[in-house]
């Protein structure tokens, strides 16, 4: 991913929290030459020295089958972002596009089926533990589990390189960008209004 260096994102912490809150990820390899891609919902787990995106796929999908062909996979984790009007610049400027985005490359390998369990017990803890019926992995059937496991596959995907953006208008000037988190808000897309959010707790210092 190609990143200007003010829009460079390297604090590891601030990455994962970002995964985090926008885990439902792509899942990139290639299958003959082709890319193939699945939509999917992912976790970033630590392990002793080592960072994984752990997920599953229904056993159907071909595109586990490709994991050993592929040295390196890539994850792509899509934030907020919205079209950024140059009407609401100071000066004559061209239109552009805010977002945030992570992409994640490494080697990919199939869970066992114990650690796909686990893997799905920490899924369900995430998204059910505030809820107020969770629906947690030890409240269902064994019978239940063992049926669904079944027709899904594990991975696990070894980190070894991240690349994250952050283009928030960091190279605008302190009242444009004032300027643009009001216009963000004021648009009818929900992800404008995400969008201003995030810029409002992210506000630089002004640009002379």
């Amino acid at each position: 991913m190609f990143i200007p260096k003010q829009f460079k994102v390297s604090d590891f912490e601030e990455i994962r929290e970002f995964v985090q809150q926008n885990s439902f990820g792509t899942l990139v390899t290639t299958r003959k030459g082709r890319p193939i891609a699945t939509h999917l919902p992912l976790q970033m787990i630590k392990e002793d020295e080592d960072t994984f995106i752990t997920g599953h796929m229904a056993y159907g999908n071909p595109q586990w089958r490709t994991f050993e062909a592929n040295d390196e996979v890539l994850v792509m984790f899509q934030g907020p972002h919205a079209y950024i009007s140059s009407s609401w610049y100071e000066h004559e400027n061209v239109p552009t596009w805010n977002y945030q985005s992570v992409h994640v490359y490494g080697a990919a390998q199939l869970l066992s089926e114990e650690e796909l369990k686990q893997d799905l017990a920490n899924l369900l803890l995430k998204y059910e533990e505030h809820r107020e019926n969770p629906v947690l992995w030890d409240k269902l059937s064994s019978e239940l589990l063992e049926k669904e496991v079944k027709g899904i596959v594990g991975f696990k995907i070894k980190i070894k390189e991240i690349q994250a953006a952050n283009k928030l208008s960091q190279n605008r000037n302190a009242q444009d960008y004032e300027n643009i988190v009001a216009k963000l808000h004021e648009e009818k897309d929900p992800n404008s209004h995400r969008l201003a959010e995030v810029m409002e707790k992210k506000t630089p210092s002004p640009k002379i």
